[in-house]
Protein backbone atom coordinates (compact mmCIF):
# COMPACT_ATOMS: atom_id res chain seq x y z
CA UNK A 1 0.00 0.00 0.00
CA UNK A 2 1.45 3.37 -0.99
CA UNK A 3 1.33 6.60 0.99
CA UNK A 4 2.73 10.11 0.80
CA UNK A 5 6.27 9.90 2.13
CA UNK A 6 9.71 11.51 2.16
CA UNK A 7 12.39 8.98 3.07
CA UNK A 8 15.47 11.23 2.96
CA UNK A 9 15.64 14.27 5.25
CA UNK A 10 18.05 15.98 7.64
CA UNK A 11 17.80 17.90 10.91
CA UNK A 12 20.01 19.90 13.27
CA UNK A 13 21.31 16.58 14.58
CA UNK A 14 23.62 16.74 11.55
CA UNK A 15 23.58 19.56 8.99
CA UNK A 16 19.91 20.42 8.63
CA UNK A 17 18.20 23.70 9.51
CA UNK A 18 15.29 22.41 11.60
CA UNK A 19 15.25 20.43 14.83
CA UNK A 20 13.80 16.91 14.57
CA UNK A 21 10.51 18.09 16.12
CA UNK A 22 10.32 21.08 13.77
CA UNK A 23 10.94 18.87 10.76
CA UNK A 24 8.17 16.49 11.80
CA UNK A 25 5.79 19.44 12.11
CA UNK A 26 6.79 20.63 8.62
CA UNK A 27 6.18 17.14 7.24
CA UNK A 28 2.75 16.99 8.86
CA UNK A 29 1.84 20.40 7.45
CA UNK A 30 3.10 19.21 4.06
CA UNK A 31 0.53 16.41 4.10
CA UNK A 32 2.93 13.51 4.59
CA UNK A 33 1.89 10.26 6.22
CA UNK A 34 5.42 8.86 6.59
CA UNK A 35 8.75 10.61 7.22
CA UNK A 36 12.22 9.12 7.52
CA UNK A 37 14.79 11.24 9.35
CA UNK A 38 18.18 10.26 7.88
CA UNK A 39 20.83 12.48 9.41
CA UNK A 40 24.44 12.10 8.31
CA UNK A 41 26.35 9.54 10.38
CA UNK A 42 24.22 10.04 13.49
CA UNK A 43 21.03 8.76 15.08
CA UNK A 44 21.05 11.39 17.81
CA UNK A 45 17.82 13.09 16.72
CA UNK A 46 15.66 10.01 16.41
CA UNK A 47 13.98 9.92 19.82
CA UNK A 48 12.86 13.54 19.47
CA UNK A 49 11.55 12.94 15.96
CA UNK A 50 9.64 9.78 16.88
CA UNK A 51 8.09 11.43 19.93
CA UNK A 52 6.98 14.39 17.79
CA UNK A 53 5.52 12.01 15.24
CA UNK A 54 3.51 10.19 17.90
CA UNK A 55 2.13 13.50 19.14
CA UNK A 56 1.18 14.74 15.67
CA UNK A 57 -0.03 11.46 14.24
CA UNK A 58 2.73 11.12 11.64
CA UNK A 59 4.68 7.89 11.23
CA UNK A 60 8.41 8.53 11.65
CA UNK A 61 10.92 5.94 10.46
CA UNK A 62 14.16 5.65 12.37
CA UNK A 63 16.85 6.43 9.77
CA UNK A 64 20.47 7.36 9.06
CA UNK A 65 22.68 8.23 6.07
CA UNK A 66 26.17 6.71 6.21
CA UNK A 67 29.13 7.72 4.05
CA UNK A 68 31.10 4.81 2.58
CA UNK A 69 34.74 5.26 1.65
CA UNK A 70 34.99 3.47 -1.72
CA UNK A 71 33.62 6.34 -3.83
CA UNK A 72 33.05 10.08 -3.53
CA UNK A 73 29.46 10.76 -2.40
CA UNK A 74 28.80 7.05 -1.80
CA UNK A 75 25.95 7.21 0.70
CA UNK A 76 23.94 4.40 2.25
CA UNK A 77 20.55 4.92 3.89
CA UNK A 78 19.44 2.81 6.84
CA UNK A 79 15.81 2.46 7.94
CA UNK A 80 13.82 0.93 10.76
CA UNK A 81 16.73 -0.26 12.90
CA UNK A 82 16.61 -0.89 16.63
CA UNK A 83 17.65 1.78 19.15
CA UNK A 84 20.28 1.09 21.78
CA UNK A 85 23.95 0.18 21.84
CA UNK A 86 24.11 -1.60 18.50
CA UNK A 87 26.98 -1.98 16.05
CA UNK A 88 25.32 0.83 14.08
CA UNK A 89 25.34 3.15 17.10
CA UNK A 90 29.00 2.34 17.67
CA UNK A 91 29.83 3.03 14.03
CA UNK A 92 28.01 6.37 14.21
CA UNK A 93 30.12 7.32 17.21
CA UNK A 94 33.32 6.58 15.28
CA UNK A 95 32.01 8.65 12.37
CA UNK A 96 31.11 11.51 14.72
CA UNK A 97 34.63 11.49 16.16
CA UNK A 98 36.05 11.55 12.64
CA UNK A 99 33.95 14.58 11.73
CA UNK A 100 35.02 16.28 14.97
CA UNK A 101 38.66 15.79 14.04
CA UNK A 102 38.05 16.99 10.48
CA UNK A 103 36.76 20.42 11.55
CA UNK A 104 40.31 21.51 12.46
CA UNK A 105 41.58 20.35 9.07
CA UNK A 106 38.86 22.36 7.33
CA UNK A 107 39.82 25.51 9.21
CA UNK A 108 43.48 25.01 8.28
CA UNK A 109 42.57 24.39 4.64
CA UNK A 110 40.45 27.53 4.42
CA UNK A 111 43.18 29.61 6.06
CA UNK A 112 45.61 28.34 3.41
CA UNK A 113 43.19 29.88 0.93
CA UNK A 114 43.27 33.20 2.76
CA UNK A 115 39.87 32.75 4.42
CA UNK A 116 39.85 33.64 8.11
CA UNK A 117 37.18 31.45 9.69
CA UNK A 118 36.56 31.29 13.44
CA UNK A 119 35.83 27.69 14.42
CA UNK A 120 33.79 28.79 17.43
CA UNK A 121 31.35 30.48 15.05
CA UNK A 122 30.96 27.26 13.08
CA UNK A 123 30.50 25.27 16.28
CA UNK A 124 27.86 27.70 17.51
CA UNK A 125 25.97 27.29 14.24
CA UNK A 126 26.11 23.51 14.61
CA UNK A 127 24.65 23.81 18.09
CA UNK A 128 26.89 21.24 19.69
CA UNK A 129 25.92 18.56 17.18
CA UNK A 130 27.91 17.05 14.30
CA UNK A 131 29.89 19.71 12.43
CA UNK A 132 29.53 19.28 8.69
CA UNK A 133 30.56 21.17 5.58
CA UNK A 134 27.22 23.03 5.24
CA UNK A 135 27.97 24.73 8.56
CA UNK A 136 31.26 26.00 7.14
CA UNK A 137 29.48 27.00 3.92
CA UNK A 138 26.99 29.14 5.80
CA UNK A 139 29.78 30.93 7.66
CA UNK A 140 31.68 31.50 4.40
CA UNK A 141 28.56 33.09 2.91
CA UNK A 142 27.99 35.20 6.02
CA UNK A 143 31.49 36.70 5.74
CA UNK A 144 31.31 37.28 2.00
CA UNK A 145 33.73 34.59 0.91
CA UNK A 146 30.97 33.05 -1.23
CA UNK A 147 27.61 34.30 -2.42
CA UNK A 148 25.76 31.01 -1.84
CA UNK A 149 26.28 27.71 -0.07
CA UNK A 150 26.62 26.06 -3.48
CA UNK A 151 29.42 28.45 -4.42
CA UNK A 152 31.18 27.74 -1.12
CA UNK A 153 31.17 24.04 -2.00
CA UNK A 154 32.19 24.52 -5.62
CA UNK A 155 35.08 26.88 -4.78
CA UNK A 156 36.35 25.45 -1.51
CA UNK A 157 34.53 22.59 0.24
CA UNK A 158 34.02 20.04 -2.53
CA UNK A 159 37.06 20.43 -4.77
CA UNK A 160 39.53 17.70 -5.60
CA UNK A 161 42.17 19.57 -3.59
CA UNK A 162 39.86 19.69 -0.58
CA UNK A 163 39.16 15.95 -0.82
CA UNK A 164 42.86 15.17 -0.98
CA UNK A 165 43.88 17.42 1.91
CA UNK A 166 40.88 17.14 4.23
CA UNK A 167 40.01 13.57 5.09
CA UNK A 168 37.96 11.90 7.80
CA UNK A 169 37.20 8.38 8.91
CA UNK A 170 34.72 6.50 6.72
CA UNK A 171 33.84 2.83 6.90
CA UNK A 172 33.71 0.61 3.84
CA UNK A 173 30.30 -0.09 2.32
CA UNK A 174 30.14 -3.67 3.56
CA UNK A 175 30.66 -2.49 7.14
CA UNK A 176 27.94 0.16 6.74
CA UNK A 177 25.43 -2.34 5.34
CA UNK A 178 26.17 -4.96 7.97
CA UNK A 179 25.93 -2.44 10.82
CA UNK A 180 22.44 -1.45 9.69
CA UNK A 181 21.34 -5.04 9.10
CA UNK A 182 22.70 -6.23 12.44
CA UNK A 183 20.51 -3.60 14.12
CA UNK A 184 17.46 -5.02 12.37
CA UNK A 185 17.30 -2.32 9.71
CA UNK A 186 16.77 -2.09 5.97
CA UNK A 187 19.35 -0.64 3.55
CA UNK A 188 18.92 1.60 0.49
CA UNK A 189 21.51 3.06 -1.87
CA UNK A 190 21.18 6.86 -1.86
CA UNK A 191 21.28 9.11 -4.97
CA UNK A 192 23.57 6.87 -7.08
CA UNK A 193 24.29 9.56 -9.69
CA UNK A 194 26.39 11.52 -7.20
CA UNK A 195 29.14 8.91 -7.39
CA UNK A 196 29.59 9.63 -11.10
CA UNK A 197 30.01 5.95 -12.02
CA UNK A 198 29.38 4.62 -15.54
CA UNK A 199 26.22 2.50 -15.75
CA UNK A 200 28.08 -0.79 -15.95
CA UNK A 201 30.15 -0.01 -12.85
CA UNK A 202 27.05 1.07 -10.95
CA UNK A 203 25.35 -2.16 -11.98
CA UNK A 204 28.31 -4.14 -10.61
CA UNK A 205 28.23 -2.14 -7.37
CA UNK A 206 24.51 -2.74 -6.85
CA UNK A 207 25.02 -6.46 -7.47
CA UNK A 208 27.78 -6.51 -4.85
CA UNK A 209 25.70 -4.53 -2.36
CA UNK A 210 22.77 -6.88 -2.92
CA UNK A 211 25.03 -9.74 -1.91
CA UNK A 212 25.78 -7.97 1.36
CA UNK A 213 22.13 -7.26 2.14
CA UNK A 214 21.00 -4.22 0.13
CA UNK A 215 17.18 -3.93 0.21
CA UNK A 216 16.44 -0.93 -2.01
CA UNK A 217 17.62 1.86 -4.30
CA UNK A 218 16.62 5.51 -4.02
CA UNK A 219 14.78 5.64 -7.35
CA UNK A 220 13.04 8.99 -6.81
CA UNK A 221 15.08 12.10 -6.09
CA UNK A 222 14.48 15.72 -7.21
CA UNK A 223 17.72 16.11 -9.16
CA UNK A 224 17.52 12.95 -11.26
CA UNK A 225 17.14 13.18 -15.00
CA UNK A 226 14.44 10.96 -16.47
CA UNK A 227 17.16 8.70 -17.87
CA UNK A 228 18.79 8.30 -14.46
CA UNK A 229 15.48 7.52 -12.79
CA UNK A 230 14.60 4.91 -15.40
CA UNK A 231 17.99 3.25 -14.99
CA UNK A 232 17.70 3.07 -11.20
CA UNK A 233 14.22 1.57 -11.51
CA UNK A 234 15.69 -0.94 -13.96
CA UNK A 235 18.42 -1.86 -11.45
CA UNK A 236 15.85 -2.22 -8.67
CA UNK A 237 13.79 -4.58 -10.83
CA UNK A 238 16.86 -6.49 -12.04
CA UNK A 239 18.10 -7.19 -8.52
CA UNK A 240 14.64 -7.53 -6.91
CA UNK A 241 15.06 -4.44 -4.73
CA UNK A 242 12.49 -2.07 -3.29
CA UNK A 243 12.23 1.50 -4.56
CA UNK A 244 12.70 4.38 -2.12
CA UNK A 245 12.68 8.12 -2.67
CA UNK A 246 13.17 11.39 -0.89
CA UNK A 247 14.03 15.04 -1.16
CA UNK A 248 17.34 15.21 0.73
CA UNK A 249 15.72 18.14 2.53
CA UNK A 250 18.02 20.21 4.74
CA UNK A 251 16.04 23.45 5.02
CA UNK A 252 15.96 26.57 2.86
CA UNK A 253 19.00 28.14 4.53
CA UNK A 254 21.13 25.10 3.69
CA UNK A 255 19.70 23.95 0.34
CA UNK A 256 17.39 26.72 -0.89
CA UNK A 257 16.29 24.79 -3.99
CA UNK A 258 15.23 21.61 -2.17
CA UNK A 259 11.74 21.29 -0.72
CA UNK A 260 10.16 18.43 1.19
CA UNK A 261 8.84 15.74 -1.14
CA UNK A 262 5.44 14.08 -1.11
CA UNK A 263 6.08 10.86 -2.99
CA UNK A 264 3.66 7.98 -3.46
CA UNK A 265 5.77 5.16 -2.07
CA UNK A 266 5.22 1.66 -0.81
CA UNK A 267 6.51 1.71 2.76
CA UNK A 268 4.88 -1.47 4.10
CA UNK A 269 8.15 -3.39 3.79
CA UNK A 270 9.88 -1.04 6.22
CA UNK A 271 9.89 -1.83 9.92
CA UNK A 272 8.56 1.12 11.89
CA UNK A 273 9.99 1.97 15.29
Amino acid sequence: MSCLADLHTHTTASDGQYTPAQLVRLAKDHGLSVLAVTDHDTIAGMDEAIAAGETLGLRVIRGVELSAKEHHNFHILGYGFKPGDTALAQLCEKLRAGRDDRKYKIVDFLREKGLDIDLTEVEALAGGKIIARPHFAQVLVKHGYASTNREAFDRYLDTEEFRQKVKRFKADARTCVRAIKSAGGKVSLAHPYQMGLPDDELDDLVRQLKGWGLDAIECYYPKYTSEQQHFYIHLAEKYHLHQTGGSDFHGEKVKPDVKLAALELDTDWLAFQ
